[in-house]
């Protein structure tokens, strides 16, 4: 894709979209390509001009796909603005801001058209925004309608925040992907994110709706019909960011209308599609509680499997590990699954003939830490962070579940932390297909689980595959091109196959980190880290540095977005740190014992250095 979305601080995860043999994709950097769906040929291309310095983009520059209808593209991009494109020649039609960036908005998701409305989510959870679906003319780009994914007081759900203070207002609840739509219903239904500050539930007592919840309104006029919360008072950031999918089942001899959703938790939640209630049943348990956190004396526990492991093995230095919902406040405690998942952004799939659901997720345990955070407009507000320990494992699942049961089918076990990655793409021949940050496109017999297909694309397989047909021939796709949360092999592929391909195979990129911790040599020639520049946002350079006691080290932040560089010890977080670095700005610190000294960027906790002092 001529160069687009090259570098360290992009993602390639576009689900593309085929019409007419023509496909459309869009890369991490907003620019758009329409190509020949039989041979790849680029038909037309159209490049955002998005200001590279944009400052609210939480976990990498990504988009993760398109709409199509009346002659037109959709998309929506890093600066908040929805865009209409010609879809003959990609000249835009109309552009609308449906937000500011500069107060921590954006747009990653791909836009839902039905029926005239475009409509789209907005990102910036991690920026005290306040989240919201906004239903806009498909023709003119007018904003029609918005709801409110934070309610007011008065409003449906405002009785779950406190009275008197305006948390409501700038509390997260970002929508990270698409929706979808019943047309005979004339329901619109979405996922929606964590609540903010992510890990400090202390100026926000009560459930919180309608964060970590899927919310159905009429597709028409945007009132809400129902909602299902999946977590009360998230203080996990549990995300509800992979989008829902909408199927029809057949539970105790009778048809029903179902949705999913598969959630950070582990878990699939399995919906009726009428009302929100439990198709296949969730129960209230009592969980651990944390009185300054406000921790809800409850939480819904699906009935069924896992995807995931639930719990945190104990590790050294580490005084306390936890199960799910395991509450914590300003001492650092271990909880599986992490922030990250489960399922995190990544779509499953169902097929209507197995009846099953196909789910990536994530195998990771992550020390949770609550501190405090001011809100400023525009500015992280994180309230803590969450990351893996030094040395600890990393790994995922990739299971079919049951639609009627919620119970495991088969799994297979991945070697990567998938739930941030390709997701799967499932066919009525009977094969579910799923892309892998080492650059493999793998087919699995989608009744057994069998593994009957792969090959290596050369890049991180991270974007959703999806499957199409042309003159009676049938294709699946995939765009590679790495994942930053992963710090998979970035590039500006697409890769299209059929029983008729004749390209080969590709040198298989470096494999991605499975043990958490810093990586590369250690060098000893140091005075200055640099945290990002050079369009490699996420890394410290070096990310492994020897000094002799007594030195005062550099650490710059030449990247694009807000860094920090904050001591990350066993049991420990925050004994030395830079504070938050805005794009530019320095901070000297002088290490006078010697010993060996990890960090991470809070905001980033994907992001690990090393000093060694002697």
């Amino acid at each position: 894709l001529k160069g687009s979305g090259l570098g360290g601080k992009y993602s390639l995860e576009a689900t593309p979209i085929v019409k007419d043999g023509i496909m459309y994709v869009v890369t991490g950097n907003d620019d758009v390509f329409a190509l020949n769906a039989k041979n790849g040929e680029i038909l037309w291309e159209r490049w955002s001009g998005i200001d590279q310095k944009l400052t609210s983009v939480c976990c990498g520059w990504d988009n993760r796909g398109l709409a199509i209808g009346e002659g037109m593209v959709f998309l929506g991009q890093l600066d908040a603005n929805v865009v209409a494109l010609d879809i003959k020649t990609g000249k835009e039609v109309w552009k609308t801001a449906i937000e500011d960036w500069h107060d921590g908005y954006g747009i990653t998701s791909a836009p839902l058209y039905y029926d005239g409305i475009v409509y789209s989510g907005i990102t910036g959870g991690e920026f005290g925004v306040r989240g919201r679906l906004t239903a806009l003319d498909a023709k003119t780009g007018k904003i029609l309608w918005r709801f409110y994914t934070l309610p007011g007081p008065g409003e449906v759900g405002g009785d779950t925040w406190p009275a008197g203070n305006d948390q409501y207002s700038h509390g997260g609840a970002a929508i990270w992907n698409t929706p979808a739509l019943d047309p005979q219903l004339g329901l619109v239904y979405f996922a929606v994110g964590n609540c903010g500050p992510d890990y400090d539930g202390a100026a926000r007592a009560g459930d919180n709706l309608f964060c970590t919840s899927v919310v159905a309104l009429n597709a028409k006029t945007g009132e809400h019909v129902w909602h299902f919360q999946e977590v009360h008072h998230d203080i996990w950031d549990y995300d509800a960011a992979s989008p829902v999918i909408l199927f029809d089942t057949t539970i105790n001899g009778q048809p029903r209308k179902g949705i999913a959703q598969a959630g950070r938790t582990g878990w699939v939640y399995i919906l009726d599609r009428t009302n929100g209630k439990p198709l296949v049943g969730v129960e209230e348990r009592p969980v651990p509680q944390e009185p300054q956190q406000n921790t809800a004396k409850t939480q819904p526990y699906p009935v069924g499997d896992a995807v995931v492991p639930q719990c945190a093995q104990p590790i050294d230095g580490y005084e306390k590990a936890g199960c799910i919902f395991e509450a914590f406040w300003e001492e650092p405690v271990l909880i599986q699954p992490s922030g990250v998942g489960g399922t995190n952004w990544a779509p499953m799939s169902y097929n209507p003939e197995t009846g099953s659901f196909y789910v990536p997720a994530t195998i990771r345990t992550s020390a949770f830490v609550r501190f405090d955070t001011k809100y400023m407009k525009g500015q992280r507000y994180d309230g803590g962070t969450q990351a893996a320990p030094i040395g600890s494992e990393m790994s995922g699942t990739f299971t079919a579940i049951g639609g009627n049961t919620n119970k495991i089918v088969w799994q297979y076990k991945a070697p990567y932390r998938i739930g941030q990655g390709s997701g799967s793409a499932t066919t009525a021949g009977g094969l579910v297909f799923h892309g892998e940050p080492d650059g493999n496109f793998i087919a699995f017999d989608a009744k057994t689980g069998e593994e009957l297909w792969r090959f290596q694309t050369g890049y991180g397989a991270d974007a959703g595959p999806m499957v199409y047909e042309v003159d009676g021939e049938e294709y699946v796709a995939i765009p590679t091109g790495g994942n930053q949360g992963m710090l998979s092999r970035n590039g500006d592929a697409v890769w299209a196959f059929s029983l008729k391909g004749q390209l080969g195979p590709q040198l298989g990129p470096p494999p991605p980190q499975k043990i958490a911790g810093p990586a590369g040599p250690l060098r000893d020639d140091v005075a200055e880290i640099k945290i990002g520049g050079n369009n490699m946002e996420y890394v410290y350079s070096p990310g492994r540095t020897k000094i002799k006691a007594g030195t005062t080290l550099t650490f710059t932040n030449a990247g694009d977005t807000p860094h920090t560089a904050t001591s990350f010890e066993s049991g420990k977080v925050g004994a030395w740190d830079t504070g938050a670095l805005s794009p530019g700005e320095s901070k000297k610190i002088t290490f006078d014992k010697p010993g060996s000294y990890f960090y991470i960027c809070t905001p980033h906790p994907w992001m690990y250095g090393q000093i060694v002092v002697e």
